[in-house]
């Protein structure tokens, strides 16, 4: 799957159905896909989210991911059932990248139609944009 100008969670939801059938997936270029939204509240909401901590140790958690390949990784994650044997069996399947690895061939990559973004792409925020604004350095 190629997530360029892709809507992160529409492409999730689908990405989750076909593992949970049983397909493996692979996902290039996702600091490419996109989040809806203004891009100050957008940014805003995910700082928001940083700030949640264990006032204990913060070594015991929540560990927030700040790199685009794991955000989008968490995001399946969440539509996927990981605590029963065939969610963790589908979490195994998938592959999510950053770019294009040399071992996979371009002419091959498929996008989901309905996941596609409606609007012109400059309305949208990209997933390596707001890694940027979290702390990723790439």
């Amino acid at each position: 799957m190629d997530a360029t100008n892709q809507i992160a969670g529409r492409l999730s939801s689908k990405i989750a159905r076909l593992l949970i059938s049983g397909r493996r997936v692979v996902v290039v270029n996702a600091e490419k896909s996109l989040v809806s939204g203004s891009r100050t509240s957008v940014v805003r909401q995910w700082q928001e989210r940083l700030e949640i901590a264990s006032h204990v140790n913060p070594i015991y958690g929540p560990i927030h991911p700040r790199r685009p390949d794991n955000i989008l990784k968490r995001m399946v994650r969440g539509m996927v059932p990981r605590k029963k044997t065939k969610g963790v069996l589908a979490m195994k399947r998938l592959r999510v990248y950053v770019g294009l690895p040399q071992g996979i061939d371009a002419t091959r990559l498929t996008q989901f139609e309905d996941a596609s973004a409606p609007r012109p792409t400059p309305v949208y925020v990209t997933m390596g944009e707001l890694s940027k604004t979290l702390g990723w350095n790439d």
